[in-house]
C-alpha cells in the first residue's frame, strides 16, 4: 500500500477513475450488443441505434476510457455490419 500522502491520494484518484471507466465501458458494451442483436433480427430502428452507439463510443474515447483507435475500429465495424445487412435486405 502507498505510504506517502501524495501516493495515497493518487491511489484514491485511480480507484475513482477505475470505477467510473468500468461503468462507461460496460454501457458501451451493452449498447453495442443491443445494436448487434437488433441488426441481426432485422429491426427497423437499427440505424438510429447505430448512431446512438457511435455517440457513446466517441464519448468514451473523449473521456479516455477507450483509445481513439479502439473507438474508430468499433464504430467502423458497427457501421460496416449495418451497411452489409441493409444491402442484403434491399
Amino acid at each position: 500500500m502507498a505510504t506517502h500522502v501524495s501516493s495515497r491520494k493518487r491511489a484514491r484518484q485511480a480507484e475513482k477513475r477505475r470505477i467510473r471507466n468500468r461503468g462507461i465501458r460496460s454501457g458501451v458494451r451493452s449498447l453495442v450488443k443491443t445494436v448487434r442483436e437488433v441488426m441481426e433480427s432485422g429491426g427497423a430502428e437499427s440505424a438510429a441505434l447505430v448512431r446512438q452507439a457511435e455517440g457513446a463510443i466517441r464519448r468514451a474515447s473523449s473521456k479516455g476510457v477507450l483509445t481513439k483507435k479502439q473507438a474508430s475500429r468499433k464504430v467502423s465495424r458497427l457501421a460496416r455490419r449495418a451497411h452489409q445487412l441493409a444491402s442484403a435486405k434491399g
